[in-house]
């Protein structure tokens, strides 16, 4: 093992000393910047159906809405990225298009340079350039790095834990996040991905999910997810939901969103309001906790309207929201850009800061991946600047483990880029496992940010046909 004291240090950006928190009131961008939506009133801007009408798919349509402000290598660049990398579709909301380059108008000489350097775009919008030039993918990575669909009890509900269980009611969101953790399912193919399918109807995908958390009183905690639970026809989500709280052992409930931040129009239409006050009613009264999590990476989000989105499920009478980022390089791997961001959601939004993930061990996302020290630095830096409640954790999502904090790591070879973790807790995946207590679970740092030393030993050991043999 390499004494760590000969390793080259990767610091956290540091924060100005001392630091002076400034309250930033939220600004929602003005989307008439952009010539394709000059003529757009503030109504449809509100209209969770235009939002969805007007998402942008493709190159052709990114060109209608920006006019002339992106410069042609921008799009040969998304092209290539299309063609030979991207695992998730182009699929951007309006809403969140306009938190990208926000200051700047579609016709300035600037648009295409900030467009390019703008933190969100380098996860909603990727180019061939944004990836890891020698590798951009980590040689042990995988389309489903967490084995969610192994884990499977019945198609759709993944049992990692031993109270707690992920219900996917959806393949699709409003919106494709280029890290997905879960691009081996979501969203449509692309030329690089042949993706899974669910092959279940949904109303007998629900049944099954239902049918077996009848029969296993020893889950309380179910998220309920996708994909993106806002991609679901309200009824049939309300119908689910309450069908949910029949079940008395079930205590808690979360419905993942990324659309409170993508898409915050969905949540504040009025059939979607007052369903969500009939559930949380039923919720109240037996007691269940009803939460919504939502996921924002950068302090653009977090506008206005993600604001009265907020202020509407609140209202409604949902307990919590809570947001679960990701901590990705070039977006929000600064201790300045994390406390912007946590003050935007908890100040002004009314959004709990909750969880950084690292970023998951997927194809093409080397050039997101933080290192586990940058982590843990990140994570002592923003320590005493927020709430003790309100300062999130930053954690790794280890396969066969779980969620760890990322000081938890019970040994780290930071030559070679190896964490090793360990789990307190059985699930039906190792039942029949003498050593799953006791067996160190790897996670790997990008090779990218390894001394010389480290990426050539990966690139002697591993090989296509043996991904396996250096762990």
């Amino acid at each position: 093992m390499t004494d760590p004291s000969d390793l080259p240090v990767r610091e956290a950006p540091p924060i100005a000393q001392p630091y002076h928190y400034r309250r930033q009131e939220l600004v929602e961008p003005d989307w008439r910047r952009l010539p394709g939506w000059r003529d757009v009133t503030a109504a449809e801007w509100r209209d969770a159906q235009w939002q969805r009408a007007h998402c942008v798919k493709n190159a052709r349509q990114l060109r209608a809405v920006t006019g002339i402000g992106l410069d042609e290598k921008f799009y040969d660049d998304l092209a290539e990225d299309q063609e030979h990398m991207a695992t998730m579709a182009m699929l951007v909301t309006p809403q969140m298009l306009n938190t990208m380059a926000p200051e700047t108008a579609a016709d300035s000489r600037r648009y295409s340079d900030a467009f390019y350097a703008d933190p969100i775009r380098r996860y909603m919008v990727p180019v061939r350039s944004d990836r890891d030039p020698r590798w951009p993918s980590h040689p042990l990575s995988l389309r489903d790095s967490l084995h969610e669909a192994e884990m499977w009890v019945v198609e759709g509900l993944t049992s990692r834990y031993p109270t707690k269980v992920l219900a996917e009611l959806v393949s699709t969101c409003p919106q494709y996040c280029g890290h997905c953790t879960r691009m081996d399912l979501v969203g449509g193919s692309t030329p690089s991905v042949d993706k899974q399918r669910l092959l279940l109807r949904p109303v007998d995908r629900q049944e099954a999910i239902l049918g077996h958390l009848r029969r296993t009183p020893g889950v309380r905690d179910v998220v309920v997810s996708g994909g993106d639970v806002a991609n679901v026809p309200w009824p049939r989500l309300e119908s689910f939901l309450m069908r949910l709280l029949e079940i008395d052992t079930v205590r808690d409930i979360r419905l993942a969103t990324k659309a409170l931040v993508g898409l915050p129009q969905h949540w504040l239409q009025p059939k979607v309001v007052a369903g969500l006050e009939r559930v949380a009613g039923v919720a109240s009264r037996r007691g269940v906790h009803l939460a919504v999590h939502t996921h924002a990476n950068h302090v653009q989000s977090v506008t206005p309207l993600v604001a009265e989105a907020t202020r509407a499920l609140l209202d409604a009478g949902t307990r919590d929201v809570r947001n679960q980022g990701v901590l990705m390089r070039g977006v929000n791997d600064s201790a300045a850009a994390l406390l912007d961001l946590c003050f935007a959601l908890q100040g002004e939004a009314g959004i709990l800061p909750y969880y950084f993930y690292m970023c998951d061990m997927v194809p093409g996302a080397e050039h997101w991946r933080t290192s586990l020290t940058e982590a843990q630095e990140l994570q002592h830096a923003i320590m005493g600047y927020l709430p003790g409640y309100a300062t999130p954790r930053i954690v790794c999502d280890v396969p066969y483990v779980g969620k760890r904090w990322v000081h938890q790591a019970v040994e780290y070879d930071r030559e070679r880029g190896v964490s090793y973790w360990t789990k307190n807790y059985r699930t039906r995946v190792e039942l029949d496992d003498p050593d799953a207590l006791t067996r160190r679970y790897p996670f790997y740092d990008p090779l990218s940010t390894l001394p010389e030393k480290g990426w050539r030993w990966w690139e002697t050991r591993v090989t296509a046909e043996e991904p396996r043999e250096c762990v």
